[in-house]
C-alpha cells in the first residue's frame, strides 16, 4: 500500500486487490485513529471487490463519519463500481472519477452530514 500525505489533512491511499486490500485498510484505519485526517481512496489498481472487503470500507466509513472526516474513492474499475451499484453503496460513498477531483472535492466542499 501506498499511502501519501498529500497535505496535513489530506491522505491518498493507493489500494490493490486482496489480501492487500485488507491489510491497507487495517493500517489505514490504525493511521486514522492515531492522527484523524481526510482520506482519498484510490482503486485503479482494484480488480475486484468482495463482501468483506466491502465491510472493511464500511466500517472505516463509520469511523471517518465520528471523526468528522471525509472518505473519498476514486478510479474504480467497472467491476469494482458495479459492486457499487448492486449493493446501493454508491449512494452510501463519494465517489469521484480520478485522484485530482477527489482531492479538490476534499479541499473545496465541506464534508457531508
Amino acid at each position: 500500500m501506498s499511502i501519501q500525505q498529500w497535505s496535513d489533512s489530506i491522505q491518498v491511499v493507493d489500494l490493490s486487490d486482496d489480501p492487500a486490500f485488507t491489510d491497507d485498510l487495517a493500517t489505514l484505519t490504525d493511521n486514522i485513529e492515531a492522527k484523524p485526517t481526510d482520506v482519498v481512496l484510490n482503486f485503479a489498481s482494484v480488480g475486484f471487490i468482495n463482501s468483506s472487503n466491502v465491510a472493511r470500507l464500511l466500517r472505516l466509513r463509520k469511523k471517518m463519519m465520528a471523526l468528522s472526516r471525509r472518505l473519498v474513492l476514486c478510479e474504480a474499475s467497472s467491476q469494482v463500481w458495479s459492486v457499487f451499484l448492486v449493493t446501493g453503496l454508491d449512494k452510501i460513498f463519494e465517489f469521484h472519477k480520478d485522484i485530482a477531483t477527489a482531492l479538490a472535492s476534499i479541499q473545496l466542499l465541506p464534508p457531508k452530514k
